[in-house]
């Protein structure tokens, strides 16, 4: 069984690779090179999969909610993915990246008896990106 709990956050940043020129940076991302960043108002969606206890639960949601604040939404919302961000340090910061350093801030306080099964994130109605963590 799978539950998936929805959360929202609030961050900048700029798609820009110190493994290219300027001008081949700003062909490969766009206006997503503006040197002075932009902004988005994200969706995660974090899935955790387990059989439910006792309880009729697989997780405690508090417990969840609780992680997924300490871990994650206290270290993105309202900041700069490029400077504020440690997990996204030495990575160009596109939404795919992001979902790979949500997984590990998570993984690094997991002690849930549900299984981490997917990191969900959505960057615009158009752009949203999926991890399968297994």
């Amino acid at each position: 069984m799978r539950l998936t709990r929805r959360y929202r956050f609030a961050a900048s940043h700029r798609l820009n690779t110190d493994a290219l020129s300027p001008q081949d940076n700003a062909r490969l991302y766009g206006k997503c090179n503006n040197p002075f960043g932009h902004g988005h108002d994200y969706v995660l969606d974090v899935t955790v999969e387990g059989v439910p206890d006792g309880s009729g639960q697989i997780v405690n949601r508090d417990t969840l909610d609780a992680l997924v604040n300490t871990q994650i939404l206290a270290r993105v919302d309202h900041r700069n993915l490029n400077v504020d961000v440690p997990a996204l340090a030495g990575r160009v910061a596109t939404t795919e990246n992001l979902a790979f350093a949500v997984e590990a801030m998570l993984k690094e306080r997991w002690t849930l008896p549900a299984r981490l099964a997917r990191v969900r994130i959505a960057e615009t109605p158009r752009n949203t990106f999926e991890l399968d963590t297994q």
